[in-house]
């Protein structure tokens, strides 16, 4: 490599895709920097996935200790101490940041803790210091942030995903705005947990991109649990007051309530990056524009993640960055330049109950093909027969009609995030629905229903 470069790759964001971007480009032999100004692990680790997640499991022990009963058990009773939950979540997720930490100090990456900006072609300015360092290829990974609406009076008494996760009191009432992941997760927590919860969201329905048969499963589990649905109406105004905050609709809705918890998607992480002074084109959704192969416009600069609004998932981000390396340095050890694939990723809602998702919707494989069939079921699942609970699991299998590939499976219930993880790999590797029938079924369990399905339920063509 060049001696007129101090690194060959310096990456920007120390979240999942640049982490392992940095990593693999180092065990390659590159000599690699990265910046993080706030904590390693990006939005996933510290302020995302793993603590959502954690979060989410702490939630349904309300449920486990219920259910019992039915199975002879005689629970005491519970409480629940909110902020023993907090540090518990926060002990976790310091120690994976020291691994994140670890893994780059192994790999041979320079991490320094620090906002960096781009200050031209291959310059970037460490803010903490003032060091120029030259990069001969630079990585833009700096991730999303959440929205608020920056017209909202009273804006600044929200929180969002970036707080939510540290209150200092637990919020007796609740109010979400947004109708996607993030909100729908968050809401399903907070009730569980005890907080009164409404969702008010802009659109007719919420998870606008999921199957309609999981939205309407989902909905109806929510309402059964005492969620209460605002649809089509927004904020006009949010007030504090004596007792909490009373968020004002433009309905003339007055919710009154603890918190309000603004989940209305994310955008780019990018301002006052210095993205201008390298030349970097932007697509019109504000997110940098790249090729198949993450690379902008400048032909040594590229980006990942969710900076770059393709699919927003982690790990996603982690193979677009893992490709950027292989790309850049992986020929020193043989190994040649491939492409993500964005078909068939599977994908899992941590509601209660939980949403699994992989390949084409029913709307959208209609769209698509000549000929559509359908598989679905509902059924109790075998815990809810003791429990005395109304929980229903639904799966449903779209097929091509013509051809018999399965296009897409969804799932609504417990384990849904599990069982979609596997029915990714027949997906992937082209999998008709004949090949989900000669394969033998485990019982009892729930995931039986996916290879049991064998009368279509309809078939829709054009």
């Amino acid at each position: 490599m060049s001696d007129a470069f101090d690194v060959d790759l310096f990456v920007i964001g120390g979240g999942s895709g640049g982490v392992r971007a940095a990593r693999i480009a180092a065990g390659h032999g590159a000599r690699v920097m990265l910046a993080e100004e706030f904590r390693l692990g990006g939005t996933c680790v510290i302020r995302g996935c793993v603590p959502k997640k954690l979060y989410v499991l702490a939630s349904r022990f309300a449920q486990d200790f219920e259910a019992a009963r039915g199975f002879g058990w005689k629970p005491g009773p519970a409480s629940f101490d909110w902020q023993r939950l907090v540090g518990a979540k926060e002990a976790e997720i310091t120690r994976l940041e020291g691994l994140y930490a670890k893994g780059q100090q192994g790999a041979g990456v320079e991490v320094v803790k620090t906002r960096a900006v781009i200050e031209g072609p291959h310059e970037i300015r460490l803010v903490n210091d003032g060091r120029i360092i030259r990069a001969r290829h630079i990585l833009v990974a700096t991730g999303g942030r959440p929205n608020i609406d920056p017209a909202l009076p009273g804006r600044e008494h929200v929180i969002t995903s970036n707080e939510v996760f540290d209150l200092e009191t637990f919020p007796r009432r609740i109010v979400i705005a947004g109708g996607g992941y993030i909100a729908l997760e968050f809401a399903g927590i907070f009730r569980l947990l005890g907080a009164e919860v409404t969702v008010i969201y802009r659109g007719a329905e919420v998870l606008k991109n999921f199957d309609q048969d999981m939205r309407e499963g989902l909905v109806a589990a929510y309402e059964r649990a005492g969620i209460r649905f605002v649809l089509n109406d927004v904020f006009a105004r949010i007030d504090r007051t004596e007792d909490g905050l009373v968020a004002t609709t433009r309905t003339g809705l007055r919710l009154e309530t603890d918190q309000v918890l603004m989940a209305i998607g994310r955008s780019p992480n990018i301002e006052g990056l210095g993205l201008d002074k390298a030349g970097i084109t932007l697509a019109p959704d504000g997110a940098i524009a790249v090729d198949a192969q993450s690379r902008t416009n400048i032909p040594h600069v590229f980006a990942v993640g969710d900076v770059t609004n393709r699919v927003t998932l982690t790990p996603v981000a982690i193979r677009e960055g893992h490709a950027v390396a292989d790309l850049l340095f992986g020929a020193a050890k043989g190994i040649a330049p491939w492409q993500v694939d964005y078909a068939n990723i599977p994908t899992a809602v941590f509601t209660t109950p939980e949403i699994g998702t992989v390949g084409l919707t029913e709307a959208e494989a209609r769209k698509a093909f000549a000929v559509v069939d359908i598989y679905r079921t509902s059924f109790r699942p075998i815990r809810a027969t003791l429990s005395g609970g109304e929980d229903r699991t639904v799966m449903k299998i779209v097929v091509d009609g013509e051809t018999d590939r399965v296009l897409g499976v969804h799932i609504l219930g417990e384990g849904a995030g599990e069982m979609i993880q596997l029915v990714g790999i027949p997906l992937r590797m082209g999998a008709t629905k004949a090949d989900f029938d000669a394969t033998m079924a485990v019982h009892p369990t729930s995931a039986e229903e996916l290879v049991t399905m064998r009368s279509r339920t309809a078939r829709h063509t054009r």
